[in-house]
């Protein structure tokens, strides 16, 4: 599924409202309507006030008359907002650690696999590691994926120490020539202090796996969690040094703005976007064809 695909609910719901009425010359009574569809998309206030403050200044004093110019601003701060370096770090580290966390059911375990399937198909030799050893089920799970994507997996013991399965990957990807090492480790609330304080031990062994390590840790989060993926975020950026985002299940919301938010409070790139549940439905984050699938413009 493609980005634009992905967004068809939010551009579908209150933009097309928006762009329905066919307007061209700009308002007052437009940009508040603008300013509603733009909050109503769970795109911040942080982002939204500033940013509706300039417009109306340029439309009184006349700078901006028209609809589509109106927009012209608002993609070009869009874009700004999420604009990053999304390309995965470490690329030439033998073997890159890409360590994957997150709550459970913000399809962390999926996007492991996705991304190992991603990495494969563009020639590495991807190794994916079962780090989570609390849920029999997950490890089920990614094993599950691992032979769907057809890339090899190690596995640890029901129970057993997570941050013992990523040495053991990193080990084994050097054994065998693997080139990333994707680790998905164990869901947890970020408010539980325990689970936190053990990811941080996953992140110091992995450097003693191999010096330097993980190159990059990526926090997955559900593009519908609004507020508390932003709060999620934040306590995970304290324990674990996240390096980049990915945010998923934009194909099943109407509110595909939060991805602004998100970036913008984080001030961390939104590397990869989840736009489906098939294998291939994990895509690098491209600002100017995000901001122009939300915000076409009007005919």
């Amino acid at each position: 599924m493609s980005i634009d695909q992905a967004l068809a609910k939010t551009r579908g719901g209150f933009f097309a409202r928006l762009f329905g009425r066919g307007e061209e010359k700009l308002t007052a009574e437009w940009l508040d309507s603008l300013e509603e569809a733009l909050l109503r998309a769970d795109l911040s206030v942080s982002l939204v006030d500033p940013l509706m403050a300039q417009l109306r200044d340029l439309l009184t004093t006349g700078e901006v008359k028209s609809v589509e110019k109106a927009l012209a601003a608002v993609r070009e701060t869009l874009v700004a907002a999420v604009a990053g370096d999304v390309r995965l770090r470490g690329e030439g580290e033998r073997p890159r650690v890409i360590l994957v966390v997150g709550v459970n059911g913000s399809g962390k375990t999926t996007t492991a696999a996705k991304l190992a399937k991603r990495l494969k198909d563009s020639g590495e030799r991807p190794l994916l590691a079962a780090a989570d050893t609390f849920r029999a089920a997950a490890t089920l799970q990614l094993e599950r994926w691992a032979e769907r994507v057809d890339v090899p997996v190690v596995s640890g013991k029901p129970d057993g120490d997570p941050a013992a399965v990523v040495f053991d990957a990193v080990n084994a990807a050097n054994a065998r020539g693997n080139t990333t090492v994707i680790a998905d480790t164990a869901g947890r609330l970020h408010t539980k202090g325990q689970l936190m304080d053990e990811l941080g031990k996953i992140v110091r062994v992995t450097g003693r796996a191999r010096a330097g390590a993980p190159d990059e840790v990526l926090l997955v989060l559900d593009g519908t969690a609004g507020q508390n993926a932003i709060q999620q975020a934040r306590q995970f950026t304290a324990t674990a040094a996240v390096t980049g985002l990915v945010v998923t299940k934009l194909d099943g919301t109407a509110k595909g703005g939060a991805v602004f938010a998100i970036a913008h409070e984080l001030k961390l790139p939104v590397k990869l976007l989840g736009v489906g549940e098939k294998a291939d439905d994990l895509v690098p984050m491209d600002p100017t064809a995000f901001v122009n699938a939300l915000l076409p413009m009007p005919r």
